[in-house]
């Protein structure tokens, strides 16, 4: 099926970078949602498949799951975002969300209408209109949600990700709507000619060719799927998205019950451990640890 959107690769460096350049990070808690604890840290046994679709679970076992996006402050190329969380309309009609699949699996979506992106943006003295970047650490919809949200804005997508979106569906927790959209989409390809290492991580490119914003391959969780290590004044942060559901996740090496490829995502799931080894003064965010979200500041760096 045809596609309104065309993406075009990305020509990096970005412009706006600026040498020995830190950012500013402000997490954004964009909606809460309720899912089966055994979907993101997957049971062994006959049972498992059916106690990761909440089947037989009561919903008081449920565990609470954020719903995220992440504002990035940069002193050249401005304001920028990882992710854009749910659509601002979701706080008017949740079903709007996931999906028909998604909403078996994720109930009860609670958001209030001023916790989608554009006004936690205002709130905080920038215009949705002046974002200038957005790096997408994968398509699924509880991450792309909010894309329509941002027309002026260039998305940053890796190439193998749009592919996986392109030929996916619901099924794989894609929903065109939500990113078909006839707006400036860029391709980074981990494996061409400007991909190098970066700390433990195989394939790394810098965003803005000044080292503060480093885009780094995480497949697994989908095929394209990356995350983002940011230089903040005195410490690092790796917005992990879903290459890490939890601080579980990271510690005891606890897969979710779907993936796109298990082998791929342990092998994401390693080089985050060992880059949690060697800075160990990071701040590691996982895609959906509530507990955790709880305990971050408003703003870093």
């Amino acid at each position: 099926m045809a596609m309104a959107a065309e993406p075009r690769p990305a020509s990096l460096p970005l412009p706006g970078g600026r040498e020995g350049a830190t950012v500013r990070l402000h997490p954004l808690l964009v909606a809460r949602m309720f899912a089966p604890p055994a979907l993101h840290h997957r049971e062994e046994g006959r049972l498992a498949r059916a106690r990761a679709l909440g089947i037989g679970v009561p919903r008081e076992h449920y565990v609470e799951v954020p719903v995220v996006a992440f504002l990035v402050e940069h002193p050249g190329a401005g304001a920028m975002l990882v992710d854009t969380g749910f659509h601002a309309s979701v706080a008017i009609d949740a079903a709007q969300a996931m999906g028909r699949l998604g909403g078996l699996l994720f109930k009860d979506v609670r958001m209030e209408s001023n916790e989608g992106v554009p006004a936690q943006l205002r709130a905080r003295d920038v215009s949705p209109q002046g974002v200038g970047t957005v790096v997408m650490t994968h398509l699924h919809s509880d991450h792309a949600s909010g894309i329509a949200q941002f027309p002026e804005a260039t998305f940053v997508v890796g190439a193998n990700e749009w592919s996986a979106a392109r030929k996916g569906g619901e099924l794989d927790g894609y929903l065109k709507r939500q990113y078909d959209h006839a707006f400036d989409y860029r391709l980074i390809d981990f494996e061409g000619p400007g991909a190098d290492s970066f700390a433990t991580f195989g394939r790394a490119l810098d965003l803005f060719g000044d080292g503060s914003v480093m885009v780094v391959s995480t497949p697994g969780h989908t095929d394209g799927h990356l995350s983002v290590v940011l230089r903040m004044a005195g410490r690092e942060a790796l917005i992990a998205g879903d290459a890490i559901f939890s601080m579980r996740t990271l510690r005891e090496s606890h897969l979710p019950y779907k993936m796109a490829d298990e082998h791929r995502l342990r092998r994401s799931l390693r080089e985050i451990q060992l880059y949690a080894e060697q800075t160990p003064e990071a701040l590691i965010v996982p895609g959906h640890d509530m507990e955790l979200w709880r305990t971050l500041q408003p703003v870093y760096g």
